[in-house]
């Protein structure tokens, strides 16, 4: 699946006014959440109450208190929110008939809630340390996850959302210790970069495992949307001799080159930035598309959501163009979108068609994570009904 766009951050100033003297700090410009309007010193004598109630205001609160502390006033108002009516968990819950809308409505509260928790901001200096007492070092963390800090307008440090901080601390243990792969093997792990989704559903892993590979496929094969490069490197442990992979993510083709190398496959791996396909013809083409038509709203979020279905058409499009003789195309896709009334089978079926392609078969197979069992989980009635499936497509005849 396709991530960010790019490594490379922007960062613009902010000024603001503070103990009768004028404070200024870096705000990276790809932080999830926007730029704050307004800025204010906060310190351990804040209440929870107290800050909740600045938040809802408009107001983002620099901190200036004990570390833990920061993270304490953190989990209060994650329970504030979890304690506050779930107003949509009835219509949520109910048959799918509701969906979209509580699809909608769930996105809407997970958006205003990342941006309540994301409003305490903590001061970072130019190596990503942090001088506020108690706090750890995680400057390797941050600095893997976002770079050198760049000299701009006289300012020494960098504000970043606590709650940002936590995800580069947590991405970086999680890239540490990998995720085991068992269909690469014994004790083959993946280790995913911030920002580049971690394939913890492994489900269209097994289906890749076991669908028979084209002949026309067994010299070359394509990765479009390489992300980690767990597709290329289970083709390539399947026997493929070598693989092309594509995406547009300097950061994912990071993480595959890694992962390659890691576990000795690099020499069979070519990696290229570009928009879906390479120049020329391949037997076998893989694509893993993100799976939810809509507009990503972090990093992550642009392995899930694919707004107006512009890689999953895209490759469908180009497919038939780029397939030598007797080669396959292999979409896979989960259904959870027809499920949530974002997209129709029909629509799917239209579009292949459209392409000038056939489904010679399709393979299935049902999603293993606990969501599937959380009958609290807003949308639980589609997660219930999901498949995943590997389309195999081929040129028309």
């Amino acid at each position: 699946m396709n991530s960010d766009t790019s490594s490379s951050l922007a960062f613009t100033l902010l000024q603001w006014q503070g103990l009768d003297q004028t404070h200024q700090a870096l705000w990276r410009t790809q932080s999830a959440m926007p730029q704050p309007k307004r800025l204010q010193l906060a310190d351990d004598t804040l209440s929870a109450q107290a800050a909740y109630k600045l938040i809802c205001e408009g107001s983002a609160l620099v901190w200036r208190g004990d570390f833990h502390n920061a993270r304490q006033l953190m989990l209060a108002l994650s329970r504030r929110l979890e304690r506050a009516p779930r107003k949509n968990t009835k219509a949520a819950s109910a048959p799918a008939a509701v969906f979209p809308h509580a699809f909608h409505l769930h996105r809407q509260a997970q958006a205003q809630r990342s941006r309540l928790l994301s409003s305490i901001l903590i001061e970072l200096d130019a190596q990503w340390h942090c001088t506020l007492r108690r706090a750890p070092d995680w400057s390797e963390a941050c600095a893997e996850a976002w770079g050198p800090v760049p000299t701009q307008a006289g300012a020494k440090t960098v504000l970043i959302p606590l709650r940002e901080l936590l995800g580069a601390v947590g991405a970086h243990e999680w890239r540490k210790a990998g995720v085991e792969i068992a269909a690469l093997g014994k004790n083959a792990r993946i280790h995913a970069q911030y920002g580049v989704f971690s394939p913890v559903r492994g489900e269209y892993l097994d289906l890749v495992a076991k669908a028979e590979i084209p002949a026309a496929g067994k010299a070359v094969a394509w990765d479009i949307g390489v992300g980690t490069g767990v597709l290329s490197a289970l083709l390539l442990k399947r026997g493929v001799q070598k693989v092309l992979a594509t995406d547009m993510s300097e950061r994912a083709l990071a993480c595959a080159k890694d992962n390659l190398k890691r576990l000795g496959l690099s020499a069979r791996a070519e990696l290229l930035q570009a928009d879906l396909f390479p120049q020329g013809q391949s037997g076998l083409i893989v694509c893993n598309p993100p799976w939810l038509p809509g507009k990503a709203a972090s990093l992550l979020d642009q392995a899930i959501y694919d707004e107006d279905s512009r890689m999953l058409r895209g490759f469908l499009q180009g497919l038939r163009g780029h397939l030598l003789p007797g080669g396959e195309g292999w979409l896979i896709l989960s259904d959870l979108a027809e499920h949530l009334k974002l997209r129709t089978r029909e629509s799917l079926l239209a579009w292949i068609d459209e392409a000038g392609l056939e489904v010679l078969g399709r393979d299935d197979i049902r999603p293993r994570h606990g969501k599937v069992q959380d009958r609290e989980d807003p949308l639980h009635a589609a997660r219930a009904a999901e498949v995943t499936s590997l389309w195999r497509l081929a040129a028309k005849r």
